[in-house]
């Protein structure tokens, strides 16, 4: 137990803690004391935090449960039982702050509905971190976490992204990288920068800057590790050339063309009638190239 006279958390309270998202040395002297004071810890993953503890050379003495995604549903009562009951809760994820793409969030609600105090122990957390080190404005953000995984609901949830003029942030598993981006390129233009940042705080740490375009010439190797993506806003500017792919995207999920074309005029500002000849454009230009090659293979 900690040898502090009073402890870093009261008794009957909830307390949110950043762990580390790479570097082991970003855990903060506070970490180390909240795990070592909690009576109980709220854990993602147990095994992983034991870990962590290991590490860090510290016991962790408090009851230790899980806390994940499929049964967070269903135990944050019982964890703010223990705090309405006087324990001191501590609640960690993986990496990074509770709440933020990491369970946590009904916990919180929950402890706010009884009036139960609930404060945070901050630190590592990588959509600000790849948002400080990307080079955009930083001024109006919004994290977006993970796209949904169809094809097709990804795209949509893009397209109605398309004139936002936050800065945008994502995570995304290395394997599904490249086509994330190509999503990205079809939906704000492949002349939107973006930064792709890899294992952030890691010995491998990996920042590529570019626009779209490039980014989707680097990334279409092997990537390995943690991604987040950070994408720069609508600012208003651009052609219809590059919100062509948009409108075709669009078409060949069934729109109509003229129909994608006023859907996509809507999230950029864009004409309409632009895009739609633009689109027509790209389409003609793609017949073209099949003819050709069909030309030089006969």
């Amino acid at each position: 137990m900690s040898t502090h006279e009073n402890p870093i958390q009261p008794s009957g309270s909830l307390l949110l803690a950043a762990t580390p998202i790479g570097d082991i040395e970003d855990a903060s002297p506070r970490l180390i004391r909240a795990l070592a004071e909690a009576e109980v810890v709220a854990a993602e993953d147990t095994r992983r935090l034991l870990a962590l503890a290991s590490r860090l050379d510290v016991r962790i003495n408090g009851k230790l449960v899980s806390l994940h995604d499929h049964n967070e549903a269903e135990r944050a009562e019982s964890v703010v039982d223990l705090a309405e009951g006087g324990a001191r809760v501590l609640v960690v994820s993986d990496a990074g702050m509770p709440t933020v793409s990491d369970p946590g969030f009904r916990v919180v609600r929950e402890a706010v509905r009884r009036g139960i105090r609930v404060s945070a122990l901050p630190g590592p957390s990588a959509p600000i971190t790849a948002l400080a080190v990307s080079g955009l404005p930083s001024d109006r953000f919004a994290f977006e976490g993970f796209l949904p995984r169809k094809d097709g609901e990804a795209r949509r949830y893009l397209h109605a992204l398309a004139s936002d003029p936050h800065t945008l942030i994502f995570f995304e598993s290395a394997k599904r990288l490249n086509d994330t981006l190509v999503r990205m390129a079809e939906a704000f233009g492949g002349t939107r920068d973006a930064v792709v940042c890899r294992e952030l705080t890691k010995t491998h740490e990996e920042i590529i800057r570019g626009d779209l375009n490039s980014l989707i010439a680097t990334t279409a190797g092997e990537v390995l590790g943690e991604v987040t993506i950070v994408v720069a806003g609508f600012t208003g500017h651009g052609d219809a050339l590059e919100y062509a792919e948009a409108v075709i995207a669009l078409a060949q999920e069934g729109m109509r063309l003229k129909e994608a074309a006023v859907q996509v005029a809507q999230a950029t500002g864009l004409r309409a009638n632009d895009l739609f000849r633009a689109a027509l454009r790209r389409k003609d230009e793609a017949q073209r190239g099949e003819d050709e090659e069909t030309r030089e293979n006969s």
